[in-house]
């Protein structure tokens, strides 16, 4: 399957990331795995943007109206029809995560683990998100998600360890 992950990261965070040997091309392979353990039929895209704390808090208070910083947002195409005829072969947009760098760095030392462990674990949240699946909805649907949050970690050899 074909999946498009563009990843932008924020260009203040360029010495940050060299300095943690962070991976970053494992939130792609995150989302890939999302994508794909949950057959998202592809093409299909997703960007994402690796940022720090106050971009997040930016976004989480312009769409949110929470005023607080947050680890990850996920902002899903809302599907509205175009009036613009699309390639049959083109990407179907499925949306844009948001990751604050400064909460994988602190959630994996918090979770004992490693940055990048978390960081795709929070591309994996976000893609989840993405596809439709909300925590917030109940204690079954916040298992389900981690569940499947879980699995894709699997896939990554980045397993929970005791």
């Amino acid at each position: 399957m074909k999946y498009i992950i563009e990843i932008h990261i924020e260009e203040a965070l360029a010495e940050q990331i060299t300095a943690l040997d962070l991976d970053v091309t494992l939130a792609e392979r995150a989302v890939a795995a999302v994508l794909q353990s949950e057959g998202t039929p592809s093409p299909a895209e997703v960007g994402l943007l690796l940022t720090n704390d106050a971009q997040l808090q930016e976004l989480n208070r312009t769409y949110r109206g929470l005023d607080a910083p947050t680890d990850v947002l996920s902002f899903a195409d809302d599907g509205a029809p175009s009036p613009f005829v699309g390639q049959p072969a083109a990407p179907r947009y499925l949306g844009d995560i948001a990751i604050s760098l400064d909460h994988v760095v602190a959630q994996a030392a918090a979770y004992g683990h490693s940055p990048e462990r978390e960081l795709a674990y929070l591309a994996a949240h976000g893609a989840l998100h993405l596809l439709g699946y909300d925590h917030e909805r109940g204690a079954e649907d916040a298992a389900a998600m981690r569940s499947r949050e879980e699995a894709a970690m699997q896939t990554l050899g980045l397993e929970r360890t005791p």
